[in-house]
C-alpha cells in the first residue's frame, strides 16, 4: 500500500476511535422507578388474565362429543351419497 492509503486508514480509524459511546455518565444504564412500575403493572395484569382465563376453562363442558354422533359418524365414514346429476352431497336417507 502507499503512503496515502495508509493515511487515509489512520484518519478512519481515528474518526471511529472517537466515536465512543457518550452516554457513559454515572447513573448511565441504571434502572429508574418507572422500570419498577411497569414490571409490577405487567404481573398484576397477568394475575387478573390467568384468574379470568381459569374462571372460563372451568366453564367448559368435560366433552365435546356430540349426545347423538350417528349422523356426524356417517360422514366421517365416508357414506356420503352423490345424486348422479348433482355435484353437492346428500346426507343418507335425505
Amino acid at each position: 500500500m502507499n503512503q496515502f492509503q495508509l493515511a487515509v486508514i489512520r484518519v478512519q480509524a481515528d474518526l471511529l476511535a472517537d466515536g465512543a459511546p457518550h452516554n457513559s455518565g454515572p447513573d448511565f444504564g441504571k434502572a429508574s422507578p418507572f422500570g419498577l412500575l411497569v414490571v409490577v403493572l405487567l404481573l398484576i395484569s397477568l394475575v387478573f388474565l390467568v384468574r379470568s382465563m381459569n374462571r372460563h376453562l372451568k366453564k367448559l363442558p368435560e366433552s365435546f362429543d356430540p349426545q347423538h354422533p350417528e349422523p356426524d359418524q356417517a360422514v366421517d365414514d365416508g357414506t356420503i351419497q352423490r345424486h348422479p346429476d348433482d355435484q353437492s352431497p346428500h346426507e343418507p336417507g335425505g
